[in-house]
C-alpha cells in the first residue's frame, strides 16, 4: 500500500466501471438487506454490495478486532463505527487488498460467496441517528436568502461571519434515500391575507446538503477543539433537507424553522469515509473578519466535492437543475463542531451533522428552488415546462463525486419523490 488509504494499484481483478462513484478508492459503509433476507453491514465496490459479516464469518476481519462479528451483523453502523477509525480504517483498508489485482484467492468464489449486485438489495438507513444538527453555513446561500428576505444591501445577519448558525432538528423523520414523502400541510398565508390558513404546502423545496456522522463521542463539559474535530467524524453522505417554503415564511419568527423542516429529510445510504475524501481537501473561502481562536483553522479544511441536483418529473426524463460544490462553504465541518461543543455540549456516535444550503457564487451554482426561482419569480424549465418549486410525483436526485489525478470517490445517489398531501 501507498498509505494507509491507498492501494498500489489503481487496478482491480474486479471490473469497475470507469466511472464508478466506487472505485478502489472509496469503499464506503452502509447497511443492507440482501437477496436471502438478512440484514448486514455492507461496503461497496463498483456494481456490488460487499457482505461484510460473511468476510469477517470466513476469518478475513478476526485479527483485526473480535467485536466485529457482534457489530457487522447489526442493523447498524453505531456500534461499528465506535470500534474507533483504528478498527474501522483496518477493516477498509484490508477490503481494498482484496480487490487488487494480486489477490490470491478464487475470484470466482469469492464473487459468489461475499458479493451482491447492488440492485439485488435494499439499503437500509446506515446509522441509528442519535441527534440532528443542521446548520446555515454557505455564505452565498444565507445572502440570497437574505436579499429575498431582509435589506439586500445588508443580507447576512450581524453574528453570521463570526460563528456557524445552526438550529437542532428533528430524528424522528429523517428516511434513507428512495423514501416516498407527502407533500406536508402546515399554516400558510395566503396572497393579499393577513389571517393563516391550513393548507398543503404550495412551495416544497429540496436543500442540497452533505451531512457528516460523528465516530467519536464527547464528554459533557469539554469542548472538541478545532485540531481534533475531524477525530469525531466518521464519514460524510449525501443529504437533503426538504423544507417548505410557504410554511416556513410563516412560522419561521421568532424561534426559526419547525414544521417546515421536519416533515422529511433524506440520507442518502453510503457512508464515506474521511480516510477516502483526504486526496480531495481544499482550502476554503477567505474569512473575514477574522474569526475568534477557537475557530482558526491551521489547515485547510474544505473537501472538492462536485455535486448535482435533477429533477425529475412523475417518472419522465431527468433535468440537472444545480451543480453546486462543497469547497463553496464558508464554514467548515470543523468550524461547526468545534461551535457545537464550545459550550460543552455533548456529542454522540451517530449524531448527524447537516452543512446546510451548500449554494455557489452563480445561478447554476444554487443549491435550492427558493435561490433559482427566486421565491417563485422566475421559472426554471424542466423538461421543456417551467417550474417554480417541486410538483406532486417529481423525484429529486442528487450526485455527489469528488476526482482528482485519477481517483474518484462518490457518494451514489440521493432520490426523493414526493407524492401528494394525505
Amino acid at each position: 500500500m501507498t498509505s494507509n488509504n491507498s492501494p498500489v494499484s489503481t487496478n482491480s481483478w474486479l471490473r469497475i466501471p470507469s466511472e464508478s462513484d466506487f472505485s478502489i478508492f472509496n469503499i464506503p459503509f452502509g447497511i443492507a438487506k440482501l437477496n436471502d433476507g438478512k440484514v448486514s453491514a455492507v461496503s461497496r465496490i463498483g456494481d456490488f454490495a460487499i457482505n461484510l459479516s460473511a468476510l469477517n464469518r470466513d476469518g478475513f476481519f478476526t485479527d483485526i478486532n473480535a467485536q466485529l462479528d457482534a457489530v457487522l451483523s447489526q442493523p447498524v453502523l453505531n456500534d461499528f463505527i465506535a470500534l474507533g477509525k483504528s478498527v474501522t480504517s483496518k477493516v477498509r483498508n484490508r477490503i481494498q487488498k482484496l480487490f487488487i489485482e494480486d489477490s490470491s484467492f478464487s475470484q470466482d468464489e469469492f464473487i459468489r460467496k461475499y458479493l451482491v449486485p447492488v440492485d439485488k438489495v435494499e439499503m437500509l438507513i446506515p446509522v441509528r441517528i442519535t441527534d440532528y444538527t443542521d446548520f446555515y453555513s454557505s455564505m452565498e446561500h444565507a445572502a440570497n436568502v437574505g436579499s429575498m428576505f431582509r435589506d439586500p444591501s445588508n443580507p447576512l445577519p450581524k453574528n453570521w461571519k463570526h460563528l456557524p448558525a445552526g438550529y437542532h432538528g428533528r430524528v424522528s423523520t429523517i428516511v434513507v434515500s428512495g423514501t416516498e414523502i407527502h407533500r406536508p400541510k402546515g399554516q400558510v398565508i395566503e396572497a393579499n391575507s393577513s389571517v393563516p390558513v391550513l393548507s398543503p404546502s404550495g412551495k416544497v423545496d429540496f436543500e442540497l446538503e452533505l451531512a457528516f456522522i460523528i465516530g467519536k463521542e464527547s464528554k459533557m463539559g469539554s469542548a472538541v477543539s478545532i485540531e481534533n474535530a475531524e477525530d469525531h467524524i466518521f464519514g460524510m453522505a449525501l443529504f437533503n433537507d426538504l423544507s417548505a417554503r410557504d410554511i416556513q415564511f410563516w412560522e419561521n419568527v421568532p424561534l426559526g424553522p419547525f414544521l417546515s423542516k421536519n416533515f422529511g429529510s433524506v440520507l442518502s445510504p453510503w457512508i464515506i469515509t474521511m480516510e477516502a475524501l483526504q486526496p480531495f481537501r481544499t482550502e476554503g473561502p477567505l474569512q473575514q473578519p477574522e474569526v475568534l481562536d477557537y475557530l482558526k483553522i491551521s489547515k485547510p479544511s474544505n473537501f472538492d466535492i462536485n455535486l448535482e441536483v435533477y429533477l425529475q418529473p412523475d417518472k419522465n426524463g431527468q433535468s440537472l437543475v444545480s451543480a453546486s460544490n462543497f469547497r463553496y462553504m464558508y464554514w467548515s465541518m470543523s468550524q461547526q463542531l468545534a461551535h457545537h461543543t464550545i459550550n460543552g455540549c455533548k456529542i454522540n456516535v451517530g449524531d448527524l451533522y447537516a452543512s446546510g444550503t451548500i449554494s455557489g457564487n452563480a445561478p447554476g451554482t444554487y443549491g435550492s428552488l427558493l435561490e433559482l426561482t427566486k421565491n417563485g419569480q422566475n421559472p426554471i424549465k424542466v423538461g421543456g415546462k417551467e417550474r417554480f418549486f417541486i410538483e406532486d410525483h417529481d423525484s429529486v436526485i442528487m450526485k455527489g463525486y469528488a476526482k482528482k489525478e485519477g481517483i474518484r470517490v462518490g457518494f451514489g445517489q440521493n432520490i426523493t419523490r414526493i407524492l401528494p398531501s394525505l
